[in-house]
C-alpha cells in the first residue's frame, strides 16, 4: 500500500542535511524500486530546503512508520514534524527534473460516507480527476484511511507556479473533500533522488 510520508525541516539545518545527504539518499536507495514520489520541498525561491516528500509503497502502517522514522536526517534530528498516511494514487507522470513543481496538500478528518458519494471509493475517486488530466499534473493521490475506504485528503504536484496549479486542484479537492471547500497548503517542490 502506497504511503505518503512528509517530514518538515528544524530551523537551520541546512548544512547537517548536507553532511548527511549521502546517507539520506544510500537509505532512499534500498526502497528505489518502492518510492513512487520522492524530493524536497524548498522556499519560494528555490534555495533553501524545508522538507521532505516521499510516496513509497509499503506492506503497512508499521512498515511506514519506521522507514519514517529510520530515515536519517529524522534519526539525527534535523525534522521537526512527520506525517504518514496511507494514500491511493490516482495519477503518477514523470517529474521533469530541474523544473519546479507546486505541491499541494490537504487534509480532513475521516467523516461517514454519503450514500452514493462517489469520492468514497476507489473507482469514484480517480473517477472525479477525469479521464484526461491537465498535462500539467504529474502526480495526485487521495489519502485514505488504512483501508483505504475513506478520503482523508489529497497531494498533488503540478508543473505550474502556486496561483496557475491552485485553480487546477482546487475544484478536484473539492469535490473529493465532498464538496467542502478544501484548505490546500502550497509548497514549492522539486524532483528528488540521484538522477
Amino acid at each position: 500500500m502506497p504511503f505518503y510520508v512528509y517530514a518538515q525541516d528544524q530551523p537551520e539545518v541546512a548544512d547537517q542535511l548536507m553532511e548527511l545527504c549521502e546517507e539520506h539518499w544510500s537509505y532512499m536507495d534500498r526502497f528505489d524500486g518502492r518510492l513512487i514520489l520522492r524530493g524536497p520541498t524548498v522556499s519560494d525561491d528555490g534555495e533553501e530546503h524545508t522538507g521532505s516528500v516521499h510516496v513509497v509503497d509499503l506492506a503497512d502502517r508499521a512498515e511506514a512508520e519506521r522507514f519514517a522514522r529510520e530515515e536519517p536526517f529524522w534519526k539525527a534530528g534535523l525534522y521537526r514534524d512527520l506525517t504518514v498516511v496511507a494514500a491511493e494514487v490516482l495519477l503518477r507522470r514523470e517529474p521533469a527534473a530541474d523544473v519546479p513543481y507546486t505541491l499541494f496538500t490537504a487534509q480532513w478528518p475521516l467523516s461517514a460516507d454519503a450514500p452514493g458519494e462517489a469520492a468514497h471509493d476507489a473507482a469514484g475517486r480517480r473517477e472525479l480527476l477525469g479521464t484526461e488530466p491537465d498535462g500539467r499534473l504529474v502526480f495526485v493521490a487521495a489519502l485514505v484511511d488504512d483501508e483505504g475506504a475513506g478520503t482523508t485528503g489529497v497531494v498533488a504536484a503540478v508543473r505550474a507556479l502556486p496561483d496557475e496549479a491552485r485553480g487546477l486542484i482546487q475544484p478536484f479537492a473539492d469535490r473529493l473533500a465532498g464538496g467542502q471547500p478544501a484548505s490546500l497548503t502550497a509548497q514549492r517542490w522539486e524532483r528528488g533522488g540521484r538522477n
